[in-house]
């Protein structure tokens, strides 16, 4: 899903104009965002929390020249969903097909060597 997706989204199920939706959206990562920068801790109940983790400085190498380069520590942002929303995606993989969707035909062994084909239906 893209962010195009998510302000459409929002627009249908509010039944709001896209132009408002889109609005909303950026609202919200715009909050997240800033609450990110300051160092605080986003927490969704019911599907998860974002925050910051601490990279220390480390030697890296360039790829293409194989020297080595000084990676400076650097925050960045961690997402750690929640036991409500592991527990909804893990419960929708065992959904059973939906209605009307018959089931793949299994499939079956070519004929002995020898044998002829059944005729086609």
């Amino acid at each position: 899903m893209t962010k195009a997706d998510l302000i459409e989204e929002v627009s249908r199920v509010v039944e709001m104009t896209r132009k408002d939706s889109e609005v909303i959206v950026e609202a919200i990562f715009d909050s997240i965002v800033r609450s990110l920068r300051t160092g605080d801790k986003i927490e969704i109940r019911g599907f998860g929390s974002f925050r910051t983790r601490q990279r220390q400085p480390r030697v890296g190498r360039n790829p293409k020249t194989g020297t080595r380069v000084e990676v400076p520590s650097k925050r960045i942002p961690y997402f750690k969903p929640s036991k409500e929303l592991k527990d909804l995606v893990n419960a929708s993989s065992a959904q059973p097909e939906p209605a009307g969707v018959a089931p793949a035909p299994a499939p079956t062994a070519p004929p002995a060597e020898g044998t002829p084909f059944p005729p086609s239906e």
